[in-house]
């Protein structure tokens, strides 16, 4: 399921099951596995004229573009699939990058790590350390909320509900093998690594306090960066108190598709039917990338693209 633009789509996924809430899962059926070849890897996504040019934010000047056009992999799970379009056209409009995104949505680490067979939801060709033997980039974005849920197999049923210590032992240890496969998969020419710290859980908000704490740990033991994509997802002053609505930003006034209530000054992050994704289209059985505008996907690209910005210059 890779193209670039268009990461991967996986079908069956409910509203909780795309990117949920790791102490538990949906009890609904598992994601459809794609099939063992290429042909599912190579379904094709929306269209740009139904998608890029609804949810297209219009452009902003981050930085000068570099000298140098870095080539960019962005791999991870529900939020990276309802983000990846207009991170794309973020980094393309502001570093000139090359880009390639391949998210599956309901995955989590070890999904990502080869060696995982059959107990993987992303086959062996969309494998980080695959894609990176390929397309030789210069960054591997990875967002991922730290899913462990019931069609989650790699996690071999390690939830943090049911055993908060082993989950947070396998997660550190999964991010280390990652960032590890990773790196020998450069040959020579290590991509940097760089972590999306993630957003406010309503639910259980100092599983990802800690899960963020991992990328960090990461990134310092492995000379790779974090992107706190999830700060700009939360109150000023309490990063990790979830809230559906906060103040629109100067950019949001400015133009105001991006914030929803313009009278009270207020921007909606969520949809009233799911605490979790920034999608304010509702969410389809077939995942895809975000149709409409949403703030909450336009404060997190913009995070990504300005910690990428700032290394690349």
């Amino acid at each position: 399921m890779r193209k670039a633009w268009v990461g991967g789509v996986l079908v069956g996924l409910l509203l909780l099951g795309a990117c949920g809430d790791p102490s538990s899962g949906p009890e609904a059926a598992p994601p459809e596995r794609p099939v063992s070849g290429t042909a599912a890897a190579m379904a094709p996504g929306p269209s740009p004229s139904s998608t890029t040019q609804q949810q297209r934010p219009p452009a902003s000047a981050v930085s000068k573009a570099p000298a140098k056009r870095p080539t960019v992999l962005y791999l991870g799970d529900s939020l990276a699939m309802e983000n990846q379009k207009v991170l794309g056209e973020f980094l393309q409009d502001e570093l000139k990058a090359r880009y390639t995104s391949a998210p599956y949505s309901g995955t989590t680490l070890c999904d990502y790590l080869e060696g995982t067979g059959e107990k993987s939801l992303v086959p062996d060709r969309d494998k980080a350390a695959a894609l990176v033997r390929s397309l030789r980039p210069d960054f591997v974005v990875l967002q991922f909320w730290a899913n462990a849920w019931d069609y989650t197999w790699c996690m071999d049923g390690i939830t943090h509900g049911k055993d908060p210590a082993t989950y947070f032992a396998r997660y550190t240890s999964d991010a280390r093998k990652l960032t590890d496969q990773i790196a020998k998969a450069g040959n020579g020419k290590r991509p940097k690594v760089v972590w999306v710290l993630q957003g406010p859980d309503p639910i259980t908000p100092d599983r990802v306090r800690r899960v963020n704490e991992i990328y960090e740990q990461q990134a310092d033991a492995s000379g790779g960066l974090v992107a706190d994509a999830g700060k700009e997802v939360g109150p000023a002053g309490a990063r990790y108190t979830w809230s559906q609505h906060l103040p629109c930003t100067a950019y949001e006034r400015k133009h105001p598709a991006y914030c929803t209530q313009p009278a009270n000054n207020r921007t909606a992050l969520h949809r009233d039917d799911d605490y979790l994704h920034f999608c304010l289209a509702p969410t389809t059985a077939k995942s895809r990338p975000c149709p409409v505008r949403s703030p909450g996907i336009l404060r997190m690209t913009r995070a990504i693209t300005k910690a990428l910005t700032a290394a690349t210059n």
